[in-house]
């Protein structure tokens, strides 16, 4: 990819959708290409497949490990850009649910009586909710045996007992700390956490709901995508509640947020190569170009639009000459929702996620201009993305060595992070583990590969550990 090939300078943009094909009245040979290009970058990057599957199998395994050290009280769920495994070990947060056991939400309709002995159960009303949200009203007679159950009830204008999210969050994340953990300033459902002063957690507690007409509404849509069997895999996952009401309700404080965390990583899980990378991208765009301050669009934003587009079109449209096509046609929507500050929920259509997002005038009119300018710009608009032009620069070499160093690296590390979970459970002292020593001593043998290549390429890279935060962040 030299100076002057699919990145030099241009006085019009190479590749502009239409409704006539799959590219304009430019190139679409160049356009294709750039595309294919740019998935071989993705995929040195860290975006490919196989470290994908690797990522969310670690955390997976991670989570059922947490799990089982609750022994029975809760479930931890990895959600996010990491249960998607599309970041590196270090490069942003842990987003992990913690479902509590033994206490359920059923929508009306549903029956309390085929539920365990013992679960306490609440009742979903949408009443004077926002679309996706909804109050949580005691379904009597029940036995309350969680003091946080107890002290978080409050009433309704009714009179009636329901369970109000901000008091929940402020008493059950006021429990007894694990020995490796250090808690943060809450924010809004999230309490964040550290563990091992070096794994930084947004942890959301959440409770299980039993939505089945909610979820058959989204089921029933014509769809090109998912397969009839992921449909129904999604639907046998459920829904849970997340305690955060909409931000322009007067009941804010007492609403919760029906969510559907597995089912979503299901469903990204099944994007197909060319469509991941496309919502990479986007995720680049909004992260890097756009910079919202206050989450006005997040990666959020993207991956819904990212699911509509997979829906409603042919699979066969997505493959790698058409990735810029995508990107063009996500950039679009993207824009769309800015303007109109509207963007229908996957799952719940009737909410709106830009509702109340916070955009002002200002905003909206430089960030348009800004998504505008970059659909003009064709395959250019990738140079806009500091992480994928520096992959430019270095590409083939040393991107090649350099990518299957940090794979290695960030492998072992998935592998430790487990590990460690294994030696804490059973109360074994980590430097006593054969398997251990030899993962963390690899580790130490590829950061000073790494650290006498940087010296030879004339870095200063005396520092390990700046070095392997650089390979993984």
């Amino acid at each position: 990819m030299a100076e002057g090939g699919y990145w030099g300078d241009k006085t019009e943009p190479e590749c502009v959708p239409n409704q006539s094909g799959l590219y304009g009245r430019h190139s679409q040979v160049q356009c294709q290409n750039a595309s294919v290009e740019i998935c071989v970058l993705l995929n040195f990057l860290g975006y490919g497949p196989c470290i994908r599957q690797a990522r969310r199998d670690a955390y997976k395994e991670w989570g059922r490990l947490f799990t089982e050290y609750a022994s029975g009280n809760a479930t931890w769920i990895t959600t996010g850009s990491k249960a998607e495994g599309l970041t590196r070990f270090m490069e942003s947060d842990l987003d992990i649910t913690f479902v509590l056991s033994r206490i359920m939400c059923i929508e009306d309709g549903e029956y309390s009586d085929i539920l365990p002995r013992g679960t306490i159960v609440f009742r979903l009303s949408t009443i004077m909710c926002y679309p996706g949200h909804c109050r949580l009203l005691l379904e009597l007679p029940a036995i309350i045996n969680k003091a946080y159950i107890y002290k978080a009830l409050c009433y309704d204008e009714n009179g009636r007992p329901l369970l109000c999210s901000d008091l929940f969050v402020n008493l059950v994340s006021s429990g007894e700390l694990m020995p490796f953990e250090v808690r943060h300033e809450r924010a809004g459902p999230s309490m964040p956490c550290s563990l091992y002063d070096s794994i930084h957690i947004d942890l959301v507690y959440s409770l299980h709901c039993q939505c089945p007409r909610i979820l058959q509404r989204w089921a029933e849509r014509r769809r090109h995508w998912p397969s009839t069997d992921i449909v129904q895999k999604v639907v046998s996952l459920g829904a849970y509640v997340s305690p955060v009401g909409f931000k322009g309700s007067e009941y804010r404080r007492v609403e919760w947020r029906i969510c559907f965390n597995t089912g979503e990583n299901e469903l990204v899980s099944n994007l197909n190569n060319i469509q991941v990378y496309m919502y990479v991208i986007l995720k680049m765009v909004v992260k890097d170009v756009l910079k919202p301050v206050k989450k006005e669009i997040s990666s959020y934003t993207v991956k819904n639009i990212v699911l509509w587009l997979a829906e409603k079109n042919s699979q066969t449209l997505f493959h790698e000459g058409s990735l810029l096509y995508w990107v063009h046609r996500g950039l679009g929507k993207l824009k769309t929702a800015i303007l109109t500050e509207r963007l229908s929920y996957y799952m719940i259509p009737k909410r709106n996620l830009m509702a109340a997002c916070g955009l002002n005038g200002e905003q909206k009119r430089t960030w348009v201009a800004t998504i505008n300018d970059m659909m003009n710009e064709g395959s250019k608009l990738i140079l806009r993305l500091p992480k994928i032009r520096r992959a430019i620069l270095s590409h083939p070499e040393p991107l090649m060595w350099y990518s299957m160093k940090r794979v290695e690296l960030e492998l072992l590390d998935l592998k430790i992070m487990n590990r460690e979970q294994v030696m804490h459970q059973n109360m074994v002292d980590n430097e006593s583990d054969p398997m251990l020593l030899a993962l963390n001593r690899r580790k130490d043998e590829i950061l000073r590969e790494v650290q006498e290549r940087m010296g030879c390429e004339g870095c200063r890279a005396n520092d390990l550990e700046a070095i392997y935060n650089m390979m993984l962040m």
